[in-house]
């Protein structure tokens, strides 16, 4: 059974930081890329970040030089730091594992950046 458990997400003010946790189960971790998406109020699901088995990344434009992806193959685990939080990039932050034709989604995160 394949878990995908993400964790670390809060209300920040504008300016401030956070750090996202995935915690992955029931999957050679090391061989799926991981990713970040987000989905904010009333818009659709998007990409904020990947990181590929072999290390790596890619970011959207909104969140480059911002947001930084990492993963930690020992821990099973891949993370997502954020800096310079802004009120746009509050959303809720779903973890994603990928590979071939295998897709897995955790239940997300919710980040809200707000004075």
């Amino acid at each position: 059974q394949v878990q995908l458990v993400e964790s670390g997400g809060g209300l920040v003010q504008p300016g401030g930081s956070l750090r996202l946790s995935c915690a992955a189960s029931g999957i050679i971790f090391s061989s799926y890329t991981m990713a970040w998406y987000r989905q904010a109020p009333g818009k659709q699901r998007e990409l904020v970040t990947t990181i590929t088995s072999g290390g790596n990344t890619h970011y959207a434009d909104s969140v480059k030089g911002r947001f930084t992806i990492s993963r930690d193959n020992a821990k099973n685990t891949v993370y997502l730091q954020m800096n310079s939080l802004q009120p746009e990039d509050t959303a809720l932050y779903y973890c994603n594992a990928q590979r071939v034709l295998f897709y897995y989604w955790g239940q997300g995160t919710q980040v809200t950046v707000s004075s």
